[in-house]
This record gives structure tokens, C-alpha cells and sequence, in this order.
């Protein structure tokens, strides 16, 4: 069966890093496209970050931009989100997902989820 496991969250402080990693493992890994999404309490879940099957392209949400990377190694089936200069307005859980369609910021066209991690950024 096809598992996205996330991990590398945690508790930093406003201004801190922290590298999210996802395995993923059951399906072709360079075969699909790659997102973040978050979604943080009362609010609905919302998009990151993508990367194409390839890595040559890379998408992100206006807030993170600047501070945010997303990578992916095929190699590994691993893709990661760097998180830089980290904000208390970033604190949420974060979901690795994956889809073989387009339109990267909707995450109607993802097919498979990851469990999440939390990132909570302190004042």
C-alpha cells in the first residue's frame, strides 16, 4: 500500500529552521508530483508548496516565498520542505501529499496523504 510518512516537526522559536522530510514508499515516486499542505486550528487545510515528478519545477504559496524550499530526492523517495525564518502564523500541521495531476495548489487533485507533523513556532 502506498505510505507518505512526514517527520522533522517540532517546537522553534519565531525567526528559527526546521528541514520537513517525507518517505514515501507503494508507488512510483518519480512518477507523481510532490506538495505541502498545512492546515492549522479553525482554519482550512491550504497549500505550501509543490514540486513536478522531475524537480526542475517548483510552486509555492505567496506567504512562504523566500523562506520556504521544497527538494525532492528520487533516489531516496524522499521529499523535503526547508523552513526558514519561521513565523507564529506558520504553526499548523503540515501533510506531504501526492498527485499525478496538475494544478498543485488544490488539494482536490491529490491522491495519497501523508499523517502530518506539527510545527508549532513560538513568540
Amino acid at each position: 500500500q502506498v505510505q507518505l510518512v512526514e517527520s522533522g516537526g517540532g517546537l522553534v522559536q519565531a525567526g528559527g529552521s526546521l528541514r520537513l522530510s517525507c518517505a514515501a514508499s507503494g508507488l512510483t515516486f518519480s512518477s507523481y508530483a510532490m506538495g505541502w499542505f498545512r492546515q492549522a486550528p479553525g482554519k482550512e487545510r491550504e497549500f505550501v508548496a509543490a514540486i513536478s515528478w522531475s524537480g526542475s519545477s517548483t510552486y509555492y504559496v505567496d506567504s512562504v516565498k523566500g523562506r520556504f524550499t521544497i527538494s525532492r530526492d528520487n533516489a531516496k523517495n524522499t521529499v523535503f520542505l526547508q523552513m526558514n525564518s519561521l513565523k507564529p502564523e506558520d504553526t499548523a500541521v503540515y501533510y506531504c501529499a501526492a498527485t499525478r495531476r496538475g494544478d498543485y495548489d488544490s488539494d482536490q487533485n491529490y491522491d495519497y496523504w501523508g499523517q502530518g507533523t506539527q510545527v508549532t513556532v513560538s513568540s
